[in-house]
This record gives C-alpha cells, structure tokens and sequence, in this order.
C-alpha cells in the first residue's frame, strides 16, 4: 500500500477541484421524470415492491404504464408525497 502526504492548504485545493468538476459534469444533466420502480424505491427508502404497489394503487404516487409489464413513477409525485408527509420541528 502507497501512502502519499498532503500539507492541508494541497489537501483543500484538490478537494475544491474535486467539487468544481462533479458540479460541472452535473450541471447540463437533467433528470428524467419518468423513472423505474428501482429508484422509486431508492427515493423512498422502501425495499417492498408491496409497498410501492400500495402507494401507487391507493394514488399517493403518479404512475404510467406504457406497456403490460412496465410501470413508471413520476419523480415529481414522489418528491411531492414525501414532502407532504415531512414533519416541521418544533
């Protein structure tokens, strides 16, 4: 195993440019409004596809199902329900 030393001021830099170039790569990405019942899950924090299947029948989230076997969630639907559900602090 190599070790390489960084006095801090280095350390900073690198980390800053680090930082610069992941919100450039990010930044002409848009996310889609459709996704997958994978990161709807991974959205909101649920291992159940039962579950996810019971906010989407109960209409707690938007879904379209262009084909038989193929249901997508809304991304905005799905930030919306658990802002709802958020609770404000005291």
């Amino acid at each position: 195993m190599e070790v390489i030393c960084l006095q801090s001021e280095a350390f900073y830099e690198l980390v800053e440019t680090v930082v610069e170039r992941v919100k450039e790569d990010t930044q002409g990405h848009t996310l889609d409004k459709w996704i997958d019942d994978k990161e709807a899950m991974r959205m909101l924090r649920i291992t159940s596809k039962t579950t996810l299947a019971v906010l989407r029948d109960g209409g707690d989230i938007r879904f379209s199902q262009p084909r038989k076997k193929i249901i997508l969630y809304d991304r905005e639907s799905i930030n919306a329900y658990l802002d709802k559900h958020a609770k404000d602090t005291f």
